[in-house]
């Protein structure tokens, strides 16, 4: 099998297990993230680092900037767009727009309004407080 040049080796057995978010503003970071239905313990706001487990068992975690300079004292915060984008599968077309529209209203920024994509799918994109995209979609009926 070709790997691509990457040097890939098949007899690995590498899980990807944890998505991690550098922010700038943890409580806010958490705020939005519970708005997606993500549990996260209230009293986490004041922690360095904290996890959460979303149905699927991948975790997702946050690290305050000073606990991720702490051990890379080089790391600097991006800057121009995005360079990831986390996707939320919603139950139906209606909760997309409804999703979209409680946290624009909560102050997210709107990226892409809620739209009917060609791919079958009723699709938006927010940015979270960190500037991060964040998809938020839906099969639509007979896709």
């Amino acid at each position: 099998m070709d790997d691509g040049g990457w040097g890939y080796d098949s007899t690995m057995s590498l899980t990807l297990d944890f998505i991690g978010i550098v922010t700038t503003d943890l409580a806010a970071s958490l705020a939005f993230y519970r708005e997606l239905g993500l549990e996260i313990p209230a009293d986490a706001d004041g922690e360095a680092h904290v996890e959460a487990v979303p149905p699927g068992g991948m975790r997702i975690g946050w690290d305050t900037l000073e606990t991720i300079q702490g051990f890379d004292p080089a790391y600097e915060v991006p800057t121009g767009s995005h360079r990831v984008a986390f996707a939320f599968q919603a139950g139906s077309p209606a909760e997309v727009d409804t999703v979209f529209a409680k946290l624009t209203a909560g102050g997210a920024t709107a990226r892409v309004e809620p739209w009917d994509a060609f791919w079958g799918q009723r699709y938006a994109t927010v940015m979270d407080p960190d500037g991060n995209a964040v998809d938020i979609y839906a099969p639509l009926p007979g896709s």
